[in-house]
């Protein structure tokens, strides 16, 4: 059910740097400059990153001349949520309004459930990297009203955090006796928990251990006992054009004293921006990468994705071909099964060859309709036609089950509803 849209608040000029910005590194050097042992630097990323507090007096084992200094360096940037909806299937959707009155989407995905009917906790969370999009693929939401600008790197960050800092507010919550006089709604904030002032928690406490480490950065104890463990930066936008941005935020996200999200549980998807898959290729860490096809040929992708122009199948596949050999990781072709569009049998042959030649999984995706648009998804049984001729190929191929369904949870849709309705 979804809460009704608030109205945005005017802009708000944030002239500091933000603290979520800032690296291990960053962060270090800073305080050495200020001559704070460097411990103090473990306890703030505890703060930050496993307590994922919003204000700066919540840190209580930092001493208030320390704040008042981390106060004056960094703002503690927050984002507000706006609009929540939640699916049969536990799919979750969040709009969030950032400092400047934009709004932008997260997903919260749920697994499939595990082999012999176990529960899977695999969470997989779809964050976005820009308000609204530039390249314009014709089925897609989230490039309706335009492109507004790039997230900041600790605007990508909070989506994490924010959203696992509302699961631990309605766990919170869900503990609290009946008739003890709250609104039954998820906090955005939650109370946070008081850590020593060394990294051990305390007896008999329950510690998210994900931002704890070591004098070398590592975490000693690996990552227990969080929600996310999966990020698809698939959210709106188009994360490659976002680069230096994301990096940092995807750096953050990664490390031991951050998110603790594993490089290899991270995907990164783009539209078909040829020059930047090579770029991504040479960056140390394993991300993974899913390209948006939607299209086996020039002329039917053309039609839905105008970044194909630029950068046509021959060029992409090339730039695929370099990550594939640079990162020896499986490349994922993104497929969405559009009726009349693209789920003709004659996309089989030269889907089939470019994801042989990349040694590539195909990801079918039944169209999810957007209200204004005039595309449809096939037929179930087509989509499973599609799928069998694939397999015929020898081809690795899921057609993906839809999440979230009801709630429109494609990328932009709650986005576009909400700024009509505000408009309106």
């Amino acid at each position: 059910m979804s809460s009704p849209p608030a109205t945005p608040p005017p802009p708000v000029a944030g002239p500091l740097p933000d603290i979520r910005s800032q690296t291990l590194e960053d962060l270090r050097g800073q305080f050495a400059l200020w001559r704070e042992p460097a411990y103090r630097v473990s306890q703030l990323l505890e703060w930050l990153y496993t307590h994922r507090v919003t204000t700066w007096d919540a840190m209580s084992n930092l001493p208030k001349a320390l704040r008042q200094r981390l106060q004056q360096t960094w703002s503690l940037y927050s984002l507000q949520l706006a609009r929540a909806q939640g699916a049969d299937d536990t799919t979750q959707k969040f709009l969030w309004r950032l400092a400047d009155g934009a709004f932008i989407e997260t997903v919260l995905i749920p697994a499939s459930p595990a082999m012999r009917g176990e529960p899977s906790d695999r969470r997989t969370l779809c964050v976005s990297t820009q308000v609204g999009c530039a390249y314009g693929c014709r089925f897609c939401a989230s490039g309706l009203e335009g492109w507004k600008r790039n997230l900041l790197p600790e605007e990508i960050v909070e989506q994490v955090l924010a959203v696992e800092r509302r699961h631990a507010g309605s766990q919170q919550a869900a503990t609290k006796p009946d008739g003890a006089g709250e609104e039954r709604r998820i906090q955005t904030d939650a109370a946070p928990m008081q850590p020593s002032d060394s990294l051990a928690p305390r007896s008999g406490e329950r510690v998210r251990e994900r931002g704890s480490f070591n004098s070398t950065g590592t975490a000693p104890n690996g990552t227990q006992d969080r929600l996310i463990s999966n990020l698809v930066i698939m959210g709106m936008g188009e994360p490659l054009a976002n680069y230096e941005n994301l990096m940092r935020a995807l750096r953050i996200l990664n490390a031991p004293w951050g998110g603790g999200i594993g490089a290899r549980k991270i995907t990164i998807s783009t539209s078909g921006l040829a020059p930047q898959i090579r770029r991504l290729a040479d960056e140390p860490p394993q991300y993974r990468l899913a390209i948006s096809l939607h299209g086996a040929t020039d002329e039917t992708r053309g039609r839905i994705m105008p970044v194909n122009k630029k950068y046509p199948l021959a060029e992409l596949a090339a730039a695929a071909a370099y990550y594939q050999e640079k990162k020896g990781r499986m490349i994922t072709l993104e497929y969405i099964l559009i009726a009349g569009v693209n789920d003709g049998l004659d996309q089989i042959k030269p889907l089939a060859a470019l994801a042989r030649r990349l040694s590539a999984k195909v990801n079918l995706i039944p169209y999810n309709k957007v209200e204004g648009l005039p595309w449809a998804r096939p037929e179930e049984a087509a989509q499973e036609q599609f799928l069998a001729a694939l397999e015929r190929e020898k081809v690795s191929a899921t057609l993906r089950r839809e999440k979230g369904g009801e709630i429109e949870a494609a990328c932009g849709q709650l986005r576009l509803k909400t700024e009509r309705e505000l408009r309106a």
